[in-house]
């Protein structure tokens, strides 16, 4: 359990495009959300670079079309990944600032300042946007800030938490825990909504940001929320359905003008400023008016859009909305009938297509509109900073339940992977399964722990590995193997030999990074779409390991001098037996049926020889 900080803590939703600051005021008994310096209560998570200074928030985006290749944004799509990741590569044709890679594939920055090339990484971004929230906080309480909570996407995986982290601590905070964003809403929520709830009432959280999409759905009764499941996409959000715009009015300059400005920064800058401001209003009124002076070579661009062909050009977006939210429910095991609460988050769940379809689908119950979307996630951040910092007097007995995003495991004979706790089970959890030695005198066991979905484990991310003594011994020697995640999401794996009593754990880092080539969606997408070809796979593992034991329980038998074998019944035994060695210690290449075969053929032979011999389970 984190431990409580002394001193004034805030909390912080560090978002994609815009971000928020809120603190818990004790004697109102209620979270502020800080406005800035422009009197807003959302700050662009935005950083620009000038010849003589450094832009943060408003003032930076006031200038990105005049300064649009040292003008920053979307630090929070970069954060945690690979320069070699597909994702980044989209996005990078879409940016008008430089990003490139370093030696470790790690994506890196590159802008213009004070006349200088400067190359930062994106925790160096998103710090300073942090840097700009806690000074923010410092001006609204008069005093200095030094404990926050951040919160991430409940997507985000180990390694962009951990950046974010990072990003923390080089802004100079203490972070006191990094929670979901949908978890804090739900925070919030329940503060403002559903407080000393005592019958248990089942919430549905779906926040659409401006870059990242999750749903979750919680549970609430007497000041605990539990998280039941969770679902999500790490790229998706007000800024796509941007992208969508941007291109619809491109292809109108070529057509119209004979102009094709997707190779100028400037007036790409302009168009997606506008295009922005067109999606707000859309969401109250049916169409909107584009009009840029002098948009490039001297033509000025006027043109307009009805909600209806906005909505035609984000419709399969929408769509992948919905596909998440079902599995979500699917994944809980939980009826949409059962839901109470169904609660919008973030700014772009005011696009009125996005209520239309969860309406739909919840068949017409009505939607929870009045908490703030752009202010939930940082209300509810504060409130958790304010029970970490003693804060709170009011509800001291509170209880947050989160879950992990994807399975853990570890990986046993023939590479099948052998998940300890599934995605979505509730932290901080503790869970301890026997595992068998595989060979005679063993001396070590290897573990190795993986992060995904598939069957196989190679297939899914290696997070760690250590090996542990054991006692030589005939293989089927027992040891422990347990998984424990604290509140604070970190994992520690331990191995224990139950004979000798040896015992080695590891705590998993992320010295080297988690998930460096794909975002957590695309796994659980690959694993629907390779579970036939895993079935496949793991049942020929099966079959081999099923062949393998019962050669060798059939060798030991032989050895029994109580069982009176002819002499040609024996032989035929020995060279069958070895027959099936040589299939076990080849490539293994041939299909399924061969093992099956040479399977029952061994056990027909020897169960008239010796009767029933058991099969060896490890």
């Amino acid at each position: 359990m984190a431990k409580k900080c002394e001193g004034l803590a805030i909390g912080i939703d560090l978002g994609t495009t815009y971000s928020c600051v809120g603190v818990w005021q004790e004697q109102n008994d209620r979270v502020e959300i800080i406005h800035n310096d422009q009197g807003n209560k959302t700050t662009p998570s935005c950083v620009a670079f000038t010849n003589t200074q450094r832009l943060i928030g408003d003032a930076a985006k006031n200038q990105a079309s005049s300064n649009p290749t040292n003008t920053v944004f979307d630090a929070k799509r970069l954060i945690g990944r690979k320069y070699s990741d597909s994702v980044i590569q989209n996005d990078i044709q879409l940016w008008p600032f430089k990003v490139e890679a370093d030696a470790n594939d790690k994506p890196v920055i590159v802008v213009t300042s004070k006349g200088e090339e400067k190359k930062f990484f994106a925790e160096e971004i998103s710090s300073m946007v942090l840097t700009k929230m806690r000074e923010i906080g410092e001006v609204f309480l008069e005093s200095s800030v030094k404990n926050a909570v951040i919160t991430v996407p409940a997507y985000f995986n180990d390694s962009q938490r951990r950046a974010t982290k990072d990003a923390g601590v080089i802004a100079g905070l203490n972070v006191l825990r990094i929670i979901n964003e949908p978890t804090a809403a739900a925070l919030a929520y329940g503060f403002q909504k559903r407080a000393n709830c005592v019958e248990e009432r089942k919430i549905f959280i779906f926040d659409l940001g401006g870059g990242t999409f999750d749903v979750s759905l919680l549970t609430l009764k007497n000041n605990v929320f539990k998280v039941m499941a969770t679902a999500g996409d790490t790229h998706l959000g007000g800024e796509d359905f941007d992208n969508r715009m941007v291109n619809h009015f491109v292809n109108e300059l070529k057509r119209k003008n004979k102009v094709d400005i997707s190779g100028y920064s400037k007036a790409l800058r302009k168009l997606r400023t506008a295009c922005e401001r067109a999606k707000r209003g859309l969401s109250y009124d049916t169409e909107a008016t584009i009009d840029i002076d002098g948009i490039c070579q001297g033509i000025d661009f006027c043109s307009s859009i009805t909600r209806a062909k906005f909505e035609q050009l984000n419709m399969d977006l929408f769509e992948n909305c919905m596909e998440t939210v079902k599995r979500c429910f699917n994944d809980a095991k939980m009826d949409k009938s059962s839901i109470d609460d169904v609660v919008l988050v973030g700014g772009s769940s005011r696009i009125p297509k996005v209520q239309n379809l969860l309406q739909s689908f919840f068949i017409g119950k009505d939607i929870f509109k009045s908490i703030n979307p752009d202010e939930a996630v940082a209300y509810g951040a504060a409130v958790q900073a304010a029970l970490l910092s003693g804060g709170i007097k009011t509800v001291p007995n509170l209880i947050l339940q989160d879950v992990i995003p994807l399975s853990l495991g570890t990986s046993k004979r023939g590479d099948i992977m052998s998940v300890m706790t599934p995605r979505n089970t509730s932290i901080p959890f503790k869970k301890t399964k026997r595992f068998f030695t595989c060979s005679d005198n063993q001396t070590t066991v290897m573990n190795k722990v993986y992060e995904g979905e598939r069957l196989i484990a190679s297939k899914n991310n290696l997070l760690g590995f250590f090996r542990i003594s054991v006692l030589p011994a005939p293989r089927g020697l027992p040891h422990k193997v347990c998984f424990a995640i604290d509140v604070d999401g970190i994992l520690n794996v331990s191995c224990e030999d139950e004979t000798s009593g040896n015992k080695k754990e590891i705590t998993i880092t992320n010295e080297n990074g988690r998930l460096s080539t794909d975002e957590i969606q695309r796994m659980i997408q690959e694993a629907e779409y390779f579970k036939a070809e895993d079935m496949k796979f793991k049942k020929k593992v099966d079959t081999i390991n099923a062949l393998d034991d019962y050669v060798y329980n059939v060798k030991k038998t032989m050895k029994d001098k109580s069982y009176m074998i002819p002499i040609k019944r024996k032989n035929e035994i020995t060279s069958l037996i070895a027959k099936c060695e040589h299939l076990l210690d080849g490539d293994k290449k041939e299909e399924t049926y061969v093992f099956v075969g040479m399977l029952k053929e061994l056990e027909s032979i020897s169960e008239s020889a010796f009767g029933h011999i058991k099969k060896w389970v490890g």
